[in-house]
């Protein structure tokens, strides 16, 4: 797997100095990578989410049980990835794997969820908004919303 996110990031850096021609100092550009990986382990979480629902709703299990299911296993995906390359301890860091997973689980249950919903009612009943562009307006609030979530909350480590 260090192959592909290592394949990622150069397929990236290729992109932004050659192509686009544009300058990243080191710090910034391990924020960069940081988001881009957060955002594949997302893309991930979505199909994973999306299967496991497909799956459950064919054996007929009933489909706010299939959703929450499906959340469960794309919330484990996500503690699994996130914990492990995108924002992985340093060596003088210290976690306790529980409580990680906990608050990983709170910050997808609140945007992924919560907040997801409470937008969703906003748009489609009150600004009359088509139900199949307010998730896609949803995801431009929830993504940065819940990558800070994860990376100064439910990953920052004590030292």
């Amino acid at each position: 797997m260090d192959r592909l996110w290592n394949l990622m990031e150069s397929t990236m850096r290729f992109v932004f100095t050659r192509i686009l021609h544009i300058k990243i100092s080191g710090e910034n550009w391990n924020k960069i990578c940081q988001f881009m990986k957060f955002g594949m382990v997302g893309i991930s979480n979505t199909i994973i989410s999306y299967i496991t629902y497909v799956l459950l709703i064919a054996m007929d299990m009933h489909y706010l049980l299939a959703s929450f299911l499906g959340f469960w296993v794309s919330v484990i995906n996500a503690y699994y990835w996130n914990n492990k390359y995108v924002f992985k301890a340093n060596n003088n860091e210290k976690r306790t794997w529980w409580r990680t997973f906990v608050k990983t689980f709170a910050a997808y249950a609140g945007t992924g969820l919560v907040l997801n919903n409470i937008l969703l009612i906003l748009w489609v009943d009150i600004f009359k908004l088509n139900e199949a562009l307010g998730p896609l307006i949803n995801l431009l609030i929830t993504i940065p919303l819940n990558f800070m979530l994860n990376k100064y909350w439910a990953f920052r480590s004590k030292k």
